[in-house]
């Protein structure tokens, strides 16, 4: 059991997050077939029309919930005289990712290999996967960048989602960083910091979906990890470690709604922002997921020595590496998660 508001406050603050992803691109389009694109006496047009009013009335009051109700109110709680700083690493600590982590009753597990100081004081990679809908595993910030390491971890996103108005707002504070090369490296190198990846990003979010194997009574989990070679080289150039982490749990959250073409997929490649439809909990749409209990279970470091200009077999090599250990730690912790059935597909 957790408390009421704070499981309340999630089910609120989720819902606005995921609303707010969508707006920028939602209600240009809303207005222009409400006033330009369709005749203003037609159905659809009214229809549209419709749809907008319900949009902003929709978001206006999870904004006001969260701002006016719940903001002050755990500000007096945890006795924080704002929520956002200029401190990212304070930022970390902020209620509503911390929230997240009780909400789910995330749990961690990690191997003897990392436990602190095993890896000394150098940042790292953490390579996370499945993304499933919303990796809300990752959320307990503070941990990755005081826990393995002491070293400030900037977790990566699509660049078009820093750029959105309120939630890259709010992603920058918390030290997100474009998923790029060169964002990457500067941070590894230049700051000496950690960063975090959901390896699989949008792709994963298309295999949110548990599918039935060849195998009687197997599940597979889908990993997208065969072309994921461009963090092996990045981890190569900078010389730093690379850490697998599977997110049990993160694909039981939401039911995705995949079509079978495949055109949303491609689209989503396309725009490097997701468009996904899904269901949450109590079937809300695009709402909070149900309270599925998440583990994240950490592997063994991939170690990576520093090479300049590393060569096709080395990459792949060290690749190999990495997938051989996220199939380790799938393997190693399914049973205790309840998934003793299943088994980890990597494509």
């Amino acid at each position: 059991q957790i408390p009421p508001h704070v499981e309340w406050e999630r089910v609120v603050g989720v819902a606005l997050y995921m609303i707010s992803n969508v707006m920028p691109f939602l209600l240009p389009m809303l207005l222009l077939a409400s006033f330009v694109l369709l005749p203003a006496a037609s159905m659809a047009a009214t229809v549209a029309r419709c749809c907008l009013a319900f949009v902003i009335v929709y978001t206006a009051l999870l904004f006001a919930i969260e701002t006016f109700y719940f903001e002050p109110y755990f500000k007096k709680v945890y006795k924080r005289p704002t929520i956002l700083s200029n401190d990212i690493k304070d930022n970390q600590y902020v209620y509503t990712e911390f929230h997240s982590g009780k909400y789910h009753s995330t749990k961690y597990v990690w191997p003897k290999s990392i436990h602190y100081p095993a890896l000394g004081n150098r940042p790292v990679i953490f390579c996370a996967v499945p993304h499933g809908i919303i990796p809300m595993g990752i959320t307990s910030y503070p941990l990755w960048s005081k826990v393995w390491n002491d070293r400030l971890c900037h977790w990566t996103c699509a660049p078009v989602v820093l750029k959105l108005p309120v939630v890259g707002f709010l992603l920058r504070k918390m030290g997100y960083i474009p998923a790029k090369s060169r964002s990457i490296l500067d941070t590894l190198q230049k700051k000496e910091e950690n960063v975090g990846v959901i390896l699989d990003g949008i792709a994963g979010m298309f295999h949110s979906n548990a599918s039935s194997s060849a195998e009687p009574g197997v599940i597979e989990e889908i990993a997208c990890l065969k072309e994921r070679k461009g963090i092996v080289k990045i981890a190569l150039k900078a010389g730093v470690p690379i850490i697998p982490v599977y997110g049990f749990g993160h694909t039981a959250m939401y039911q995705a709604v995949v079509d079978p073409f495949g055109i949303l997929r491609k689209l989503s490649l396309a725009l490097d922002t997701a468009v996904t439809p899904f269901i949450g909990r109590w079937g809300w749409f695009l709402g909070p997921p149900p309270r599925v209990p998440l583990a994240i279970c950490l592997g063994n470091p991939v170690q990576c020595p520093q090479i300049a200009e590393p060569t096709q077999q080395e990459i792949d090599d060290h690749h190999a590496k990495m997938v051989a250990e996220f199939v380790n730690v799938f393997e190693t912790h399914k049973g205790a998660y309840g998934w003793s059935n299943r088994k980890l597909k990597v494509v």
